[in-house]
């Protein structure tokens, strides 16, 4: 199933959503869309209206949603006041309305269709982001997105050896000695509270934020890039990535490489729906 496919039916589901949300006619923008996916969500949390993997797939979906309204030009203030009011209608309606059933039962065929999808890409201006929920029991990549610095493939984002995914930066470098240690590089949310978008969408040096890696292993070959036959795997907390899912999708972050010369070698890579797709990841394999 596509993510257009998928899109479709949500929204077509969705508009049960609006029915209980507003009087007016059905929404059809962007920001329109975030509402009922959030209206959705919000419902869910306080009455319980679906399992685990739905809830799961509804989270992927909201976060797609958000993606594609910033993506439109909406701001990041006005989908914060967006998602307070659907949260605050979804609080004003009794979870024993009879609509509120016709939109559980609809949403919860819709959404299982993700919750047994295992493989979906979340396109972005240039590199998407890849999640595959198939055979967790053996080594690769949960969530990845691929880069390069010169000639060097860096791939990042969730890979294991095991069932526990972390978030991983593997890199091949080529003709150059391996680097003693890595960092992510983002904007700082507290320095620059709106999104950089100009130039090439990473925040100035004054405004950034960095995360670096707590250790370092060669990579397991599954991780590897086509062709490579030894790479290193740099490991970053787990909280880094819930500052990544809150950038901008249009935004860039890097992933740095420091050498002992004093050298920097950086890789870029988009925000993207990297939020949708660390959502979709978190139904678990398949």
């Amino acid at each position: 199933m596509t993510i257009g496919q998928n899109a479709a039916a949500a929204k077509a589901v969705l508009l049960a959503a609006a029915v209980l949300a507003t009087s007016a006619p059905a929404w059809a923008g962007p920001a329109d869309t975030y509402y009922e996916r959030a209206f959705v969500v919000a419902a869910d949390a306080r009455c319980d209206l679906f399992d685990d993997r739905v809830d799961a797939a509804l989270t992927a979906a909201t976060a797609q949603a958000r993606g594609a309204a910033l993506r439109s030009g909406a701001a990041e203030a006005e989908l914060k006041a967006v998602a307070a009011r659907a949260v605050a209608r979804a609080g004003a309606v009794s979870c024993r309305d009879p609509q509120l059933a016709v939109v559980r039962e609809r949403v919860d065929g819709a959404f299982s269709g993700w919750a047994r999808t295992p493989r979906m890409s979340f396109p972005g201006k240039a590199r998407p982001w890849v999640a595959d929920r198939n055979a967790w029991s053996r080594p690769g990549w949960r969530l990845m997105q691929a880069s390069r610095v010169g000639a060097s493939p860096v791939t990042f984002g969730y890979g294991s050896e095991s069932e526990a995914p972390s978030l991983t930066a593997v890199v091949s470098f080529v003709g150059r000695s391996r680097p003693n240690a890595a960092r992510i590089v983002f904007r700082d949310e507290a320095k620059a509270p709106r999104a950089w978008l100009t130039g090439n969408g990473l925040a100035p040096a004054p405004s950034r934020a960095s995360v670096w890696a707590t250790g370092v292993a060669a990579a397991d070959v599954a991780l590897l890039a086509e062709g490579r036959r030894a790479g290193d795997a740099w490991r970053f907390p787990a909280a880094a990535a819930d500052r990544l899912a809150g950038l901008d999708p249009r935004e860039t972050f890097l992933i740095e490489f420091h050498f002992r010369d004093g050298s920097v070698a950086r890789a870029p890579f988009e925000a993207g729906d990297f939020a949708a797709g660390r959502a979709f990841m978190a139904m678990g394999p398949l």
